[in-house]
């Protein structure tokens, strides 16, 4: 029964329900369709309801807090609604602390709910009681916590509308045991109004106009696609744009598939491992429109160095972005979508951009991505071209962070949006799995390939246990190089090969940890054994882990050394 349904009971009858009851109605009406979380003491009661409720979503149980935030965001990213996480107090909540800042500074929408200690002993050092809101206030876009159990249902749709509204992000409800409580239902707060939280959609027009005017003068323009584009559904638009001015296109690392990565116009990620053509259009170019990215140092490298002979006009939803790293000469506060919207509705004289494009296509074909194949073991560039060929570049791909991660966002080349699920700001290993859980939860009948490191790996593997128990088709493809690999590199690179704690002197064997928890498993260490069994795994109806065995010493390249411009790449041939 929903908050509607008691409203209807409460004509006839003066009902008192629990505050887990109403908690539990207000999911309901949010229409939740997956709670990812993990019991405790201080939210048995939640948990008692959900057990008596039947209520309509499904609740997946993580073998870890971490695992259920980060499911939660998988899960954020390729549906575009929240994800809700319930944990209990105390441990239960600090472990989800890295979740929470990796959707923060990812802009996904999170609901998390955290058990709290009694009211009449918050603030004593009660058993498993943590300053929940003092921790997270840094870290979330928003965070509550629960006085009376009335306010339950107008707290819960306050949180669901600041999480998924403007630039999306985290809001955190603190709620403490005693919403055991009852309360009649004509007590409670259903109406909220935030007077003073009312994101700008609108882009003004006089700014329209002056970017207009500069795209219609520009010689050299160039589009940077961020996470925003999607975040807005404005990829149809930007393609729509793209191709009527004939401005190429590049990505930020989470705005890949955005712009379709097979586009004419696409010159593929930019940044610190981006494609040679990407960062050398952005060093030359003369217009930079930035929609929905946020010029972390990651893409720009020395800022002295970046896009420095143009005018840059950043579109984005928060005013906060913009002009915070890059100076910016046309800011437009609004949704991407509106924006572009706005800018197709504008008359401008298409301007005369052969001699640019053929510049960026002989780029293209001088400098493109290159990798050595091996003899023994996998190449694992190719390997992930082999994952993209045998996929058909369908799949829903999940990283971990490190060096395969790089070679997924260099060699898998997603032409649609809410394909890729990567931890971009935080960089959090351990990601990569559980996002895919989440993942394969919000699109249950698209095939989800987790590309992770044995690293990260290891951090989340216990998590198997959802795969065997929903019989989750996930396909995890460990990219093995008995190493933390781009801690590796870097050690090799900057630290004259001193391998401080970077090589693994022992592993799990793979397959038979996959095979513990009832799930297949699979190892392969040549090369001409790979498509064979790709096509395998990708057949199965069933989760399946494969241990690809491949070269340790392999580095990801182009790269944009710590301190040096977005010109000065290595690496970019062999």
């Amino acid at each position: 029964m929903n908050m509607k349904a008691r409203h209807e009971v409460e004509q006839h009858t003066n009902e008192v329900v629990t505050g887990a009851d109403v908690l539990i109605d207000a999911l309901v009406d949010e229409e939740v369709d997956t709670l990812f979380g993990y019991p405790g003491g201080a939210v048995l009661p939640i948990y008692d309801a959900i057990y008596r409720s039947q209520a309509s979503f499904k609740h997946v149980l993580s073998r870890h807090e971490q695992g259920s935030i980060h499911a939660a965001e998988g899960y954020a990213r390729v549906t575009g609604k929240p994800g809700v996480v319930l944990a209990t107090s105390g441990p239960g909540a600090t472990n989800l602390i890295t979740g929470i800042t990796d959707a923060m500074m990812d802009s996904l929408p999170l609901v998390v709910f955290t058990g709290q200690v009694a009211n009449s002993v918050i603030g004593t050092d009660a058993f498993q009681e943590a300053d929940v809101l003092g921790i997270t206030t840094p870290i979330t876009k928003y965070n509550y916590q629960v006085k009376n159990v009335s306010d339950i249902p107008k707290t819960v749709k306050e949180a669901f509308h600041i999480a998924t509204s403007g630039r999306p992000g985290p809001v955190v409800i603190d709620i403490p045991k005693n919403i055991s409580s009852t309360v009649e239902l004509d007590q409670l707060e259903e109406e909220f109004s935030l007077p003073g939280y009312q994101p700008t959609t609108q882009p003004n027009p006089l700014q329209i106009v002056k970017l207009a005017d500069a795209l219609k003068n520009a010689k050299r323009p160039l589009i940077l696609a961020g996470a925003g584009v999607t975040f807005a559904e404005a990829s149809d638009q930007l393609k729509e744009f793209a191709e009527k001015y004939d401005i190429p296109v590049t990505n930020t690392l989470l705005g890949l598939g955005s712009f379709p990565g097979s586009h004419s116009l696409s010159l593929g990620m930019a940044g610190m491992h981006g494609t040679y053509t990407a960062n050398m259009a952005i060093y030359e170019c003369d217009l930079l429109i930035n929609i929905g990215a946020r010029f972390d140092d990651r893409l720009t490298g020395n800022l002295k160095h970046f896009a420095p002979k143009a005018k840059v006009a950043h579109i984005d939803i928060d005013p906060a972005e913009i002009g915070k790293n890059v100076p910016t000469d046309i800011p437009v506060v609004a949704d991407a979508k509106e924006t572009l919207q706005a800018l197709l509705n504008t008359s401008i004289e298409k301007p005369d951009h052969d001699e640019w494009q053929d510049e960026l296509q002989a780029n293209k074909t001088n400098y493109p991505l290159w990798h050595d194949r091996s003899n023994e073991l996998i190449s694992p560039q190719w390997l992930l071209e082999q994952i993209f060929n045998e996929s058909n570049g369908e799949a829903i791909v999940t990283t971990d962070v490190g060096q395969h991660q790089m070679w997924a966002a260099q060699y898998y080349q997603f032409d649609k949006p809410n394909r890729w699920v990567t931890s971009g700001g935080l960089g959090t290993m351990g990601f990569g799995f559980p996002a895919a859980i989440g993942a394969q939860f919000g699109a249950p009948d698209d095939l989800v390939v987790s590309v992770v490191g044995d690293g990260g790996f290891q951090m989340t593997f216990q998590e198997l246990s959802i795969l065997k128990e929903r019989n989750l088709p996930v396909k995890v493809i460990i990219l093995n190089n008995e190493a933390l690999g781009m801690v590796r590199q870097w050690q090799e690179s900057f630290y004259d090969e001193r391998y401080s704690e970077s090589i693994f002197s022992s592993q799990p064997d793979f397959v038979k940890l996959a095979e513990s928890y009832g799930v297949r498993g699979l190892k392969v260490d040549k090369e001409e054994d790979v498509v064979e069994m790709l096509q395998d795994v990708f057949a199965y109806d069933g989760p399946v882990v494969v241990d690809c065995r491949v070269v340790q010493q392999t580095s990801v390249y182009p790269m944009i050394a710590p301190g040096k411009g977005i010109h000065e790449m290595i690496g970019v041939t062999k």
